[in-house]
């Protein structure tokens, strides 16, 4: 994390994101679990990171007691923290939303075949009932939003050549809105990689950034090259700079290396 910390200092960075999974292996037992401290606080110690946090759930975060992650309790021992389940970030007038989506739910073999896991649903049943609720609201969210730049957040892929590839519930349920409203980025983790896959059905880049801690996994999935921009099966994490007009982003490894990177930009609008 020490790269991290300077990556951040270097770019005098606003805040984090963290795409979830937030406590491996199991999530949070409660409030008490010294798995807050010992993965997160004493974690990211450097100066930069002690910015705002925004985090959301991944699977094995609702293996354990999800609510735990949602609790000011956590905000209280360490400020830095927010965990909810969907929300949206106002990254400055005009400029940037970041709307970040519960995809855990979406998946529906954590309901039917969970293996040996126990997952803590009792937030999400009647889960098509609270689906539903999700996708009105990120719907009414994007269809309301007037910034420049768009970008969704969630933990599962979309799209990913990597070892749990595509969820397919995404594709069917998410996507389309992606596509509607002019979604510019949509950002994961999940899979334990950093990836660009740049697709040639929709305007929104696909950005993977799940290689905070476990990676290495050897099995990359053939994906048409012309759309699959980047991918590195290690450890690294990614950056975002935004402006009204310009957008950049940055993948490193954990010596700070930048592997990849890719910008856009758009025209500033006049209202006349």
């Amino acid at each position: 994390m020490a790269q991290m910390g300077k990556i951040g200092e270097q770019l005098d960075i606003d805040f984090i994101i963290s795409t979830g999974d937030n406590f491996y292996d199991n999530g949070l037992t409660g409030v008490d679990d010294p798995l807050f401290h010992q993965s997160f606080t004493d974690i990211y110690t450097a100066p930069s990171l002690q910015k705002q946090w925004y985090n959301v759930l991944g699977n094995h975060d609702y293996r354990g007691n999800a609510e735990a992650q949602l609790s000011p309790i956590l905000t209280k021992m360490d400020n830095r923290w927010l965990c909810l389940r969907s929300f949206v970030l106002n990254a400055g007038p005009e400029i940037a939303e970041f709307f970040f989506v519960d995809t855990t739910p979406f998946v529906t073999k954590y309901f039917t075949d969970p293996e040996d896991h126990v997952y803590d649903w009792k937030a999400i049943l009647p889960r098509e009932k609270y689906l539903n609720n999700l996708l009105m609201e990120v719907e009414s969210a994007l269809g309301e939003s007037r910034a420049k730049w768009k970008i969704v957040v969630g933990h599962h892929a979309i799209k990913s050549a990597g070892h749990h590839g595509n969820a397919k519930e995404l594709n069917i349920h998410l996507l389309p809105r992606l596509q509607t409203y002019d979604v510019d980025l949509y950002i994961n983790g999940h899979d334990h990689c950093l990836q660009h896959i740049s697709s040639s059905d929709s305007g929104t880049q696909f950005m993977t950034s799940g290689g905070g801690s476990k990676a290495w996994r050897g099995d990359v999935s053939w994906w048409n090259p012309q759309e699959l921009k980047f991918y590195h099966d290690g450890q690294g994490f990614m950056s975002v700079e935004m402006t009204p007009t310009e957008v950049s982003i940055k993948f490193y490894d954990v010596f700070g290396n930048v592997l990849h990177n890719w910008s856009s930009s758009k025209q500033l609008s006049f209202a006349i």
